[in-house]
């Protein structure tokens, strides 16, 4: 701390042009010893590689920060992602369904994953979902990618203003 507070002192001093300034930090610099004077180079250089660094790191978050306004201006102007697929109607959400079991009971696991839910139809089978996609392109990827890891009985269903509905039902305004 104390090498620090004397580098930026140092600094300050050097920054001055005035002569009696440059007298007096001579006096320092012959007083310091040659480790002391190699640990304050060593601190002003691990000072100026942060000073980039966080500089560096300045201009990434305000990159992303622009990204970020540019894609809530698209949403605002119900632009999507870009994508001319990419629509949403208010109210339709669509998930994943992995199973429907009639003596499996895994609504333990809902408080664990808000994005894991279930539902017990009129009959008594339990249906388990996965996901809660505003995009029904989005899901159909995610369903996909669960193919693909081994959930076979993954299908795209919809649900309107919280009620499940057929999936054509919704698919008109979306498609």
């Amino acid at each position: 701390m104390f090498g620090l507070l004397m580098f930026l002192t140092f600094c300050a001093g050097y920054a001055q042009s005035d002569k009696e300034t440059e007298k007096e930090w001579a006096k320092k610099l012959k007083s310091l010893t040659p480790m002391e004077y190699k640990k304050l180079v060593e601190e002003k250089d691990a000072l100026s590689a942060q000073v980039s660094q966080t500089a560096s790191l300045k201009s990434e978050v305000d990159a992303k920060n622009k990204e970020i306004e540019q894609l809530k201006k698209s949403l605002q102007s119900g632009g999507g992602a870009g994508s001319a697929k990419s629509k949403t109607v208010p109210g339709v959400v669509f998930k994943v369904q992995v199973g429907s079991f009639r003596n499996k009971d895994l609504s333990k696991y809902f408080d664990n994953n808000p994005n894991f839910s279930g539902e017990v139809d009129k009959d008594g089978i339990k249906k388990y979902t996965l996901g809660n996609f505003a995009d029904y392109w989005e899901a159909n990827t995610f369903k996909k990618a669960l193919r693909d890891m081994g959930v076979k009985d993954a299908w795209i269903v919809a649900y309107k203003n919280g009620e499940r509905v057929p999936i054509k039902d919704v698919l008109e305004g979306v498609l």
